[in-house]
């Protein structure tokens, strides 16, 4: 049997192009986007993606390459998840609550070759793009909106004008290796600079699988993009529902009027969103309120929702699932499957089973909660903690351009999550804690080392740390504990506000990482090695409210560039003032 050799007929190697190469032949007049009154068949879809792969090559876009996007929940970002591997390139969907900084440490790290931005991201991504002094993108792209067109252009290309003039018999590049990078996603905090994860094409098929088949996703489902895109594919999402033949509802905004309107107006069947969106649509005023007439399948993660959540959101039309993973494990890994005899439980019992993490998906060899020292598996007790432990095919490869931390994450043929659990006596996986101080808002990961050394940066500050503090919105909202420096003269400085802090980090950090609220001490509790000890902080923010009524930072709107290169921030067809709702790197 050994000398039976693999050949071109009995072995292909694995890559989600493929979905969307079938949905063209099976599905082929099925609606496969909508977007306001936009519409497009599987058929189109493929040929919109076989012209802007075709496109990309045309100019020299090849392996290797990466593509950046910054944009919503747009035809544009779900074409391009195929269309950029089609080209033979990889695609990195940035993050948009990210700062210009942070995305010109994206735009640098990554090396991109092009850089897609939605009209809406102009001002943004023009910020960012003066960081990286001269060394940008050598293409840039402006993405309009197509189904209201704004005029607004940024930088050489647009992207229907791509579409447009791209060959439609162009049927992509072959990938010769299943092993071969697929996309580039980045970290959003788990440590003072992001990391930047490689997905595989075999691991973002495995994936995908796992999770339509996990979630018992049915054939011709109708899914709403409440999830981004930019976390981690969208949860592999965008490969999976071509997968299943189904219709993609693309969302520019996830406000509770947009969410209840699509999902009244197209039957939507399926959607992915962090527990933020349940508040947003449980308190939903009645004007924006639809009627849900068939029950919508919801998958989230992020912050663990607490199980009275659970049961208010079912309540409206909801059935949920919820799922734990990382942007390391090509999104969830875990997923807290249903069992039959648990329908006869009271509704709370329910609720708090439902409000574990789960068992592994499909593509985990195995999933493991161990002690750090011995690397034994821990009691099936749920009560006895240790650190969660991953391995399988949708891990990723490895963080770019930084092999130690690959290393570091890699122990003894385990990824290390970094997350603390337990595992119940029916096998089930749920979260107790978090290691490195992650502090997850809204189901945006926050380093609490990352805030602290812009706190220390402040110059009266002497000591920092930074906590979680219960959020009736968020979930949990980063509380900074504080000691300043004394003055000259030895009295303490009293002069420090927590509105000057508050002004000082909404300067330096992106909105979703500044605290919500400050706490002033003499002396921060430390160990007898001058450690500070966290354990206490937490225990006292545990208590404390969420102070909202502090200086807010200004929002700006899209930009357009004009000819003499200043920023026109009246953008026609846009309008402000529902901030998106994101979701999910650490799930």
């Amino acid at each position: 049997m050994d000398l039976l050799p693999k050949c071109d007929a009995n072995y292909v190697p694995l890559t989600p192009v493929t979905f969307l190469k079938r949905a063209n032949v099976v599905y082929a007049n099925r609606t496969s986007v909508i977007y306001e009154g936009t519409r497009f068949t599987w058929s189109q879809t493929y040929e919109r993606c076989c012209r802007l792969a075709d496109s990309l090559r045309s100019l020299n876009v090849g392996k290797n390459d990466v593509v950046s996007v910054l944009a919503p929940n747009i035809p544009a970002v779900y074409e391009m998840h195929f269309a950029v591997l089609m080209a033979g390139a990889v695609l990195n969907a940035i993050n948009t609550r990210l700062d210009a900084k942070s995305i010109a440490t994206i735009l640098s790290h990554s090396g991109a070759k092009v850089f897609f931005v939605d009209y809406q991201y102009v001002e943004l991504a023009s910020e960012a793009l003066s960081f990286l002094n001269g060394a940008v993108p050598s293409i840039i792209a402006c993405i309009d909106d197509i189904d209201t067109p704004t005029g607004v252009r940024f930088g050489q290309l647009e992207y229907e004008q791509l579409v447009h003039r791209g060959n439609p018999g162009y049927t992509g590049e072959l990938v010769q290796d299943e092993w071969d990078p697929i996309t580039l996603n980045y970290t959003s905090g788990t440590t003072s600079a992001p990391k930047g994860v490689v997905y595989s094409h075999r691991g973002a098929y495995l994936s995908t699988l796992s999770l339509i088949l996990g979630w018992e996703m049915g054939n011709a489902p109708v899914y709403l993009w409440s999830l981004p895109m930019f976390h981690c594919n969208g949860w592999t999402f965008p490969w999976g529902v071509a997968a299943r033949g189904g219709t993609n509802v693309c969302l520019r905004s996830t406000t509770a009027k947009d969410v209840y309107h699509n999902i009244a107006e197209h039957s939507v069947t399926h959607m992915c969103c962090a527990p933020i969106v349940f508040n947003i649509l449980l308190e939903a005023k009645p004007h924006e309120r639809r009627e849900i007439t068939s029950p919508v399948e919801i998958l989230t993660g992020g912050a663990p929702p607490p199980a009275s959540l659970l049961q208010n959101i079912e309540h409206l039309g909801f059935h949920v699932t919820h799922a734990y993973g990382l942007t390391e494990a090509t999104g969830p890994a875990l997923v807290c499957e249903w069992q039959k005899k648990w329908n006869k439980l009271p509704q709370q019992d329910q609720a708090k089973l439902k409000a574990r993490q789960g068992i592994s998906i499909l593509t985990l060899a195995d999933a493991d909660v161990k002690d750090l020292d011995t690397m034994a598996s821990v009691p099936r007790d749920g009560k006895t903690m240790g650190e969660i432990f991953l391995r399988g095919s949708s891990i990723m490869k490895g963080y770019f351009k930084d092999p130690e931390a690959t290393s570091k994450a890699f122990r003894n043929g385990w990824f290390a999550t970094g997350d603390v659990g337990v595992v119940h006596p029916d096998g089930y996986l749920e979260i107790k804690d978090r290691s490195k101080d992650v502090i997850i808002s809204g189901g945006e990961n926050i380093s609490s080392v990352e805030l602290e050394s812009v706190l220390y940066r402040h110059p009266s500050v002497l000591e920092a740390a930074v906590v979680a503090i219960p959020h009736p919105k968020w979930g949990e909202s980063p509380c900074a504990f504080i000691s300043v420096k004394k003055k000259s003269n030895g009295d303490t400085n009293d002069t420090v506000k927590e509105s000057e802090i508050i002004a000082y980090c909404r300067k330096n950090l992106p909105r979703f990482m500044v605290p919500k609220r400050v706490e002033f001490m003499a002396e921060l509790p430390k160990t007898s090695t001058g450690k500070i000890q966290k354990f206490q902080l937490r225990a006292l923010a545990q208590n404390f409210g969420v102070n909202e009524n502090l200086p807010s930072k200004k929002i700006t709107g899209p930009g357009q560039l004009s000819a003499s290169g200043q920023v026109n921030t009246q953008v026609p067809g846009y309008a402000q003032g529902h901030e998106k709702v994101h979701a999910l790197s650490r799930l």
